[in-house]
């Protein structure tokens, strides 16, 4: 009997069991919600936080996104055999899931963009020991101590309220279900993107990791990103060159017509305009003195194994050299050969702004920008912060592999800069930087630049010259370096300032603190002043190389160039686009597009031009034009399609465009993001599917800068 009880008590007992079981399946378990929920408000924190308000396009994507990823987190915490290791699982999900959106919080409020998973990994440990002063500050500031409470209290919350929520095991027909509902919302997601204009070249084909994130959310820019690092060379497949006009016709009438002048190219200082009357590019006030581009020249273009001879190419490759061979090379010019045999002292300029150009503060940088070359409609694409826009000046591409990518390309075979060709005609070269020696991996990367005397920190001889502070000091660094090349002509030299980096303030900026009292009567902000400040110091240096150049009658055999490495991004701590106060307030005007933010200088100098009539470039340039600009200046044989910039003094179509494969040419403005293209001419002159065409064309030029770097392109053509 007691045998039979105890079987009946034990069927009774897993009946019971089975019972509850099935009611579990049943019913949504706690989890269920927990996970989305959690995301959704992550991601909330984390809008507000970078890009500001909700009120955007992608919102109620990146919302619904979060029950896909949501689903993800349910099915992992119903895993375990009981509730309470259920709850641990959910516990450190809640916490982990936390810190990606922490990190790249902190990485914007530094840098004003997103960092993929590349340049994040990459990195970190630069950023951790080159500046982990400016990395505490933000930490354990109000505003980092009030966000890691924020994304931290779904986690604590859990922790003393878990128990209430079921974390029951789950069996298969309720997974099934999540399963299902995960695809739901992630199709829901996909219709909801290609119903909405704006959205789905971000999410496909014109995909960049900003745009993605301020789109999508930080989840999905992630999960994009991945996906573009496993299967980006599917985009390397179609790169038919397209025609683009080269200008816009005279326009006839009303001198208005087309639109007013864009903030872009308002506010400049008289350096910026001086000359400018009836003035183009290639043009003096003595017209026939330098002929424009033509065919009697010749054209910027070497011959290249594009058909494979060895059979070495990949499908990368082949791809690559198909493009290649079918895009117009750029002519040559009066201008082509105009500095040969000239020295060159190369300069990337911390933070740099061309509103700190003033004829009475700046007199030897206002020299510079008024007796040289001057380019009206200038943009330094930012991107990666300071190794992004070195890799920019110097290479001619666009870093697409994140911050690696300068260090990814001086691992290649490095032919096309300007630093290993004018080496290879005999030019004593050298670069110098006055921050520590191994920040950004520069004491491996700037050491294959092709200048023949390496490269100089502080770590490696610059301590010599400088004093240890922050930031260090770029007047000291040329007084300690420039009697190294000036009596070894001709010579090449490359400069990586950093006087003009912020924080800017008085107590941890050692630049703004020497020279405040030289603003002291601007009509600025202190935060301002406090910039301007700091890059005074870059002033002083320019002002002692040309007292020193005119010292050994060298100045008109010396040519100077100087482009920023990205805008102040220092000035507002908690800024983005449409909510940057005192970057408008330095540019005089309300900062709310990316070229209005990357707007920029890039001075072209050398003694010969100061006694002509300036040499005025009005078109859109950016920082890709600098390598081709220079190559032909400097008589150098190079071949114009391998670069995605182009020689300004050639016939190729002006365009200045960005990695969110945004665009400015001669006939307006184009936003990726929002597929939004603001003419500045007569509609009526608008060639029949510009914009289309335009479009295509800038991706073919991401993709091939893409392309060069992922495939070592450039080994392949030059190293045989």
């Amino acid at each position: 009997m007691a045998k039979n009880g105890s079987g009946r008590r034990e069927e009774g007992t897993a009946s019971v069991e089975a019972k509850r079981n099935g009611h579990r399946e049943k019913r949504l378990n706690g989890f269920a919600f927990l996970f989305p929920v959690t995301l959704c408000y992550y991601e909330i924190l984390f809008c507000l936080f970078t890009v500001g308000g909700l009120f955007k396009t992608g919102t109620v994507v990146t919302l619904l996104f979060c029950f896909v990823y949501g689903g993800i987190g349910y099915l992992l915490c119903t895993l375990g055999r009981n509730r309470r290791r259920n709850r641990h699982i959910a516990l450190a999900l809640l916490l982990l899931s936390a810190l990606p959106f922490l990190i790249e919080l902190f990485v914007y409020e530094a840098f004003k963009i997103f960092y993929d998973l590349n340049t994040v990994i990459n990195g970190a440990g630069g950023v951790l020991t080159g500046f982990i002063k400016d990395v505490f500050r933000l930490l354990f500031s109000p505003r980092g101590i009030l966000c890691i409470l924020l994304y931290f209290l779904p986690g604590i919350l859990y922790g003393v309220f878990g128990k209430l929520l079921d974390a029951s095991p789950i069996g298969g027909r309720a997974r099934g279900m999540a399963l299902a509902r995960m695809a739901a919302f992630y199709l829901l997601c996909l219709m909801v993107i290609h119903l909405i204009p704006g959205l789905s070249r971000v999410y496909g084909e014109a995909y960049n990791f900003h745009n993605a994130v301020s789109q999508f959310g930080l989840l999905t820019g992630l999960r994009l990103d991945i996906k573009q690092n496993l299967f980006g060379e599917a985009s390397f497949t179609d790169m038919t060159p397209v025609d683009v006009p080269a200008s816009p016709p005279e326009q006839t009438g009303d001198p208005e017509a087309g639109g007013t002048a864009s903030p872009e190219t308002e506010g400049q200082t008289d350096a910026q305009t001086e000359g400018q009357t009836g003035g183009q590019t290639g043009q003096t006030a003595d017209a026939g003195a330098i002929q424009p581009a033509s065919a009697a020249f010749g054209y910027n273009q070497l011959d290249l194994p594009l058909d494979d001879p060895n059979g070495r190419a990949s499908g990368t490759i082949r791809n690559l050299n198909a493009y290649v061979a079918g895009l117009t090379p750029s002519m040559k010019s009066g201008y082509t050969g105009l500095f040969k045999g000239k020295n060159l002292i190369f300069i990337t300029a911390e933070a740099f702004s061309k509103e700190v150009i003033d004829p009475e503060l700046t007199p030897a940088l206002y020299r510079l920008a008024s007796k040289g070359v001057q380019f009206t409609d200038y943009y330094q694409p930012s991107g990666f912060g300071t190794t992004g826009g070195e890799y920019q000046n110097i290479f001619g591409l666009l870093p697409t592999d994140g911050g690696p990518s300068f260090k990814e390309m001086s691992e290649q075979f490095v032919k096309l800069n300007i630093g290993t060709k004018l080496n290879e005609l005999g030019y004593y070269g050298k670069a110098f930087h006055n921050n520590t020696y191994t920040y950004y991996d520069r004491d491996k990367t700037h050491t294959t630049l092709g200048y023949s005397d390496g490269y100089m920190a502080e770590g490696n001889g610059m301590e010599q010259y400088v004093t240890h502070q922050w930031p260090q000091s770029d007047y000291e660094m040329f007084v300690g370096t420039v009697n190294q090349y000036l009596d070894r002509q001709p010579f090449d030299i490359y400069y990586m300032t950093v006087s003009g980096h912020g924080i800017y303030t008085i107590e941890s900026n050692a630049m703004s603190r020497k020279h405040i009292d030289r603003t002291a009567d601007l009509p600025y902000s202190d935060e301002v002043k406090r910039y301007i400040a700091a890059n005074l110091d870059l002033e002083d240096a320019m002002a002692y190389l040309l007292e020193q150049l005119e010292a050994k009658g060298i100045a008109d055999d010396t040519v100077i160039c100087l482009s920023a490495d990205h805008f102040p991004y220092g000035l507002d701590e908690n800024g983005y686009l449409g909510n940057m106060p005192y970057l408008s307030e330095l540019y005089g005007y309300d900062v709310e597009t990316s070229f209005q933010r990357d707007h920029s200088c890039w001075l072209l100098w050398c003694g010969s031009l100061e006694d002509q009539a300036p040499i005025v470039v009005g078109e859109p340039t950016c920082s890709l034009d600098i390598l081709p600009t220079l190559l032909n200046l400097f008589g150098v044989d190079f071949d114009s399609r391998l670069l995605p910039g182009r020689d300004v003094f050639s016939d190729a179509p002006a365009l200045a465009f960005d990695a969110a494969y945004n665009w400015k040419s001669e006939y307006g403005t184009y936003y990726n993001a929002e597929e939004e293209f603001e003419p500045c001419v007569d509609e009526s002159l608008i060639p029949d599917n510009y914009v289309t065409n335009m479009c295509k064309a800038v991706m073919n030029k991401i993709n091939f800068c893409r392309g060069v770097l992922d495939s070592d392109y450039y080994t392949y053509l030059f190293w045989g």
